[in-house]
């Protein structure tokens, strides 16, 4: 596990790839939006970039609020680190239920697997990204399937990996149970029940100190180490539910240079010919993964 004092301690300079100013804009540049068919998507990125890798970042908001323009400092962030960055619409609770939103995430990465080149981007080098709810429909997704090629996983707080789990411990409080309010879908639509299928991608799960998101967390990454999958789980309980998404990219921030460790270590075989990703490890780093 990742040691969050120790995250904090580490020098955030040596994390940015050579050549990088270490100021980190928290305005968004501009991104060119698209409509992937049930709704949008944005994509940032930087005019004469080749075969950069990118992160397809999906919203929280109970599966019911957000958008995709809720980003804060990632996009600047990661463009100033040789990214590409995607942020996309999803329909919402009541209009669309969580089956039907899951469906539309599996869409829109397709919609930018097939295009991201023209922008820039890496269609075999996509790290896909969600906080809260979108953080339950990246694990849904991408461990049954539903992302071809994903290069890997950054899943940040939630408890909705086994919603049978959830509810037995009483943890289905209303947000929740709007949700899913069918028990007879909580196993399909749990991430757990997906794990041990096919060979999953490197994945990053962080918690934050909110109610019940530690035990969910550690739980379901025991349960995807058990299957040899590589997993970084980060302790992320000094941050709120909401702070822990929206630090990300800030100066100093724990979460962000745990993430681009994770990417940088777990993606090696598929960077190491960028020389736009050269991201200097740090010895005072702890990290656990499988």
């Amino acid at each position: 596990m990742i040691d969050r004092r120790t995250l904090l301690l580490a020098s955030m300079a040596m994390l940015l790839p050579a050549g990088t100013s270490a100021t980190w804009r928290l305005g968004s540049p501009s991104p060119q939006t698209f409509d992937y068919g049930p709704a949008k998507l944005d994509i940032y990125s930087r005019d004469g970039a080749s075969r950069l890798p990118v992160v397809f970042f999906i919203h929280g908001g109970a599966w019911r609020i957000g958008n995709r323009v809720n980003v804060n400092a990632k996009p600047a962030f990661l463009l100033d680190n040789g990214f590409c960055f995607v942020s996309i619409d999803y329909r919402m609770l009541p209009q669309a239920d969580v089956a039907t939103q899951a469906d539309d995430v599996e869409l829109a990465y397709g919609y930018v697997r097939a295009n991201i080149a023209q922008h820039g981007g890496d269609p075999d080098r996509i790290a896909v990204m969600g906080h809260s709810a979108g953080c339950h429909l990246a694990a849904l997704t991408g461990l049954r399937g539903g992302l071809p090629g994903v290069a890997a996983l950054v899943l940040v707080d939630t408890r909705a990996y086994d919603l049978e789990t959830l509810a037995e411990s009483g943890g289905m409080t209303r947000a929740y149970a709007r949700a899913f309010p069918d028990p007879a879908q909580w196993r399909a639509l749990s991430p757990v029940t997906y794990v041990g299928g096919d060979k999953h991608p490197p994945t990053f799960v962080a918690y934050s100190g909110a109610s019940g998101r530690a035990a969910a967390s550690r739980s379901f990454a025991a349960r995807l180490r058990a299957t040899d999958t590589k997993v970084t789980l980060f302790d992320g309980s000094a941050y709120s539910h909401m702070s822990i998404n929206r630090n990300f990219g800030n100066e100093g921030d724990a979460l962000t240079a745990a993430v681009m460790t994770f990417l940088k270590t777990t993606l090696v075989s598929r960077f190491r010919n960028s020389h736009q990703f050269d991201i200097k490890s740090s010895a005072n780093l702890r990290i656990e993964a499988h």
